[in-house]
């Protein structure tokens, strides 16, 4: 009995030393993973901890307006509501599914799909719905459903002014035009928010404090709503008149270089997502698209000319039989004219006469005048996609090249590079800069012409819409107006095609003192007519008409200076 209780004795004794060094090792490992995990691996549990419990929220800055040059909105941001969730907490009975589904108009399956993959911890469920509609669906009650403040833009004029302003993302970033252009200064900077989260969504703590966000700047354009408004209209109803492809007109302030209006058609709704892109209607097309000029750019082929001394407005050139063969090539005129002065070249558009008057300077001597007019460079307009046009190396001229180049074939630029030469016929022989911002000091131009062979331009410009011109169409009541047609064949496979034109009209009025320069152009009018002074004048017509009684210029002319041609009188034509 005794020896037995001894062995029962010594049994435990033992059991207590095993279990005593079973113990300590595990109080060890406990106090070694506890020290690893405090310490070693810190970070990696506060970012599991943070991940379950912590939200950053971020807190939308609000994107700038874009105005007119008067603060008429061109482009808003309004608050709206996004809907958000966080899959693996959503708990939602099939008629909440339904419910949420009808609310924000999607099918029941597509929300649901949203809802399966529960690994993700954040998903969009629609986005920018208005703040209504929003708190309609946090009243559902469904958990891991939340929404989110953000912004959308609003275009007030919707397809008017769209090829300037552009447009945005669905997350407010500039995509075309100035909305593009001007991102940086528009969108601002977002600021955050710290918190955290219980598991419905309820904020529980803020763990930092508020980064403020920073509201992005507002932006002034150059342009006038009126104008713009009454520029679509005329440019709208042409096109449609004489089933043209496109068309586009530019009205500039002739001493400031602003661009008061802009308008190409097509266009487009910057408030509709859909229909943005089709069919390239959001080209701005009197910046990013060329075409040759035709007779638009004989002015400045005559004033390079009057530069150089030898020729004066009443200078005699012979354009008869009303045609020229150069080498293998010949120049037409749409109607022989015979000996005619270097004014009546200008006024009747001779092809013949401006070749006679270009083959007489040198190559670099004509190339350095166009290139100091802007002619294959951007205008630095800074406008996305600006297109420089072109003008090849002197060097490379040939005789028939430079003279289809003095009447605008050869040469292509854009519509606002055609305005903007134009600007040195208005400022006394200087190029004045053009821009798409409003201005608060006159630019300092280049001078690029004496102010005498800017006025002897002018002076024949006048002569172009009067009777025996190519625009009569374009005389304005009770104001006296210069201008330039241009009716050019349209390049296509295998050389200019036949039966397809571009149709121009460039002017500027008060011709005593111009205030305003409108450039139009009309690309493949097909119901008929095609010349310039038909189908685009009538467009320049109305548009600085309305513009020159809506601004209140006195008038340097009086109420019966309008001359009409004699019913039987021949129309003047022209084509390049």
């Amino acid at each position: 009995m005794k020896a037995h209780q001894q062995v029962m004795i010594r049994l435990p004794v033992m059991r207590r030393r095993v279990l005593l060094v079973v113990v300590l090792m595990g109080f060890g490992l406990l106090i070694g993973r506890g020290v690893y995990l405090q310490s070693l691996h810190k970070g990696f549990l506060q970012k599991e901890g943070d991940a379950r419990y912590s939200r950053s929220l971020t807190l939308s800055a609000h994107r700038g307006m874009i105005t007119d040059r008067y603060g008429v909105p061109l482009a808003i941001s309004t608050p709206v509501e996004s809907i958000w969730a966080n899959p693996s907490d959503v708990k939602a009975s099939p008629e909440q599914v339904a419910r949420l589904a009808k609310l924000l108009e999607m099918k029941p399956a597509d929300l649901a799909g949203k809802l399966v993959n529960t690994q993700r911890e954040f998903i969009y469920i629609k986005r920018r719905i208005p703040p209504e509609v929003a708190a309609q669906v946090m009243h559902v009650g469904v958990p891991g459903i939340f929404m989110q403040r953000e912004y959308r833009r609003y275009y007030p004029d919707g397809e008017v002014a769209a090829h300037i302003v552009g447009f945005t993302g669905v997350d407010e970033n500039g995509q075309e035009g100035m909305e593009l252009k001007y991102q940086d200064w528009l969108s601002g900077k977002s600021g955050s928010r710290r918190v955290i989260k219980d598991r419905q969504g309820h904020i529980i703590e803020d763990l930092e404090a508020v980064k403020v966000p920073q509201d992005g700047h507002d932006l002034t354009l150059s342009i006038d709503r009126r104008i713009q408004y009454l520029a679509y209209r005329e440019l709208a109803k042409a096109v449609d008149i004489h089933k043209a492809k496109a068309g586009t007109a530019v009205v500039l302030d002739a001493k400031t270089g602003e661009v008061l209006a802009m308008v190409s058609v097509p266009t487009y709704n910057p408030n509709n997502p859909l229909n943005r892109n089709v069919d390239g209607r959001s080209r701005n097309r009197a910046i990013v698209d060329i075409f040759e000029p035709g007779s638009t750019l004989k002015p400045f082929t005559i004033a390079a000319a009057l530069e150089t001394g030898n020729y004066k407005p009443d200078t005699l050139i012979q354009t008869a039989p009303g045609y020229i063969n150069i080498g293998p090539a010949t120049v037409h005129d749409a109607h022989p004219q015979g000996l005619i002065t270097v004014s009546r070249v200008i006024q009747v558009s001779s092809n013949v006469g401006a070749a006679k008057i270009a083959l007489t300077m040198k190559p670099q001597y004509l190339w350095g005048f166009f290139n100091e007019l802007g002619f294959g460079s951007p205008t630095h307009v800074g406008f996305p996609g600006e297109a420089s046009g072109r003008l090849r190396d002197y060097k490379t001229w040939r005789p028939i090249e430079q003279a289809t180049m003095a009447y605008g074939h050869g040469i292509s630029l854009s519509l606002l590079q055609l305005a903007h030469a134009y600007t040195v016929f208005a400022n006394d022989g200087e190029l004045r800069p053009v821009t798409l911002l409003k201005q608060k000091e006159l630019p300092i131009g280049q001078q690029v012409f004496t102010a005498q062979t800017a006025h002897d331009l002018k002076d024949m410009l006048e002569l172009v819409v009067q009777p025996g011109g190519t625009a009569p169409r374009a005389q304005i009541v009770g104001y006296r107006v210069a201008g330039k047609t241009g009716t050019a064949h349209k390049l296509g496979v295998g050389g200019y095609q036949a039966d397809k034109y571009v149709s121009s009209f460039i002017g500027m009025a008060p011709a005593s003192d111009p205030k305003f320069i409108i450039a139009v152009m009309i690309d493949e009018p097909s119901d008929g007519q095609y010349y310039g002074g038909a189908v685009a004048a009538p467009v320049f017509n109305a548009v600085m008409s309305g513009v020159l009684r809506m601004l209140a210029v006195p008038q340097d002319a009086p109420n019966n200076n309008i001359v009409i041609p004699p019913e039987n009188a021949p129309e003047v034509k022209e084509v390049v």
